[in-house]
């Protein structure tokens, strides 16, 4: 009896066309690719793809969407995996974060990238990003509210500095050193909020 050939997941059209869409925002950047290059490359025409997505801006803000859900997944992941945790919780989001600067310093954040190249302000790719940053946000300050830090607000806001400021710094300091120092700083923070927390403890 001869053995079935392995048969390959279907990938839609319009999964094609968000895949090519990546591939080439990407390498090219968003300015610099057409709806027309990107149809060719997902295999299809112009016409056809505009029966996805009606303009470039909708597809821009599409694939956005994907990334940011990746994203929002990974902190799900986290969130079970530390439930209870929350010092834990961030101390593995910067190591996470430090593991992923390698691939920064080669092309920059993605994030970042569109921003700069999506200067209007009522873009809907921006409008996504910021909606995303502020739910990010809000999660670290959750995280430092159950951490029990004296001011979580603060806390929340100097882990975002770093965050961001990792993120930015990466392509001009190197990988490595913004890295081992952004892990560096979270678990002073982590340690600092545990000393504090043990001299609160009544004797």
């Amino acid at each position: 009896m001869t053995p079935k050939a392995e048969t390959q997941p279907i990938v839609s059209l319009r999964e094609r066309i968000l895949s090519a869409t990546d591939d080439l925002f990407r390498k090219q950047g968003i300015r610099g690719v057409g709806v027309e290059t990107i149809a060719e490359a997902a295999g299809t025409n112009k016409m056809t793809l505009y029966r996805y997505f009606t303009s470039k801006d909708e597809l821009i803000a599409e694939w956005l969407r994907g990334i940011i859900a990746q994203k929002d997944a990974e902190w799900d992941e986290l969130s079970a995996t530390y439930k209870g945790r929350p010092e834990e919780h961030l101390q593995e989001w910067s190591r996470r974060l430090a593991h992923k600067l390698a691939e920064m310093e080669k092309r920059g954040s993605i994030l970042h990238t569109v921003i700069a190249e999506l200067p209007e302000p009522d873009h809907p790719a921006r409008r996504i990003i910021q909606e995303y940053k502020r739910r990010e946000h809000r999660r670290v300050k959750r995280l430092c509210d159950e951490a029990g830090f004296q001011d979580a607000n603060l806390a929340a806001n100097l882990f975002y500095l770093m965050l961001e400021g990792a993120t930015n710094c990466v392509q001009c300091v190197g990988t490595t050193q913004i890295g081992e120092h952004l892990v560096q700083l979270v678990d002073m923070m982590i340690e600092n909020n545990r000393s504090q927390g043990r001299r609160r403890q009544p004797l």
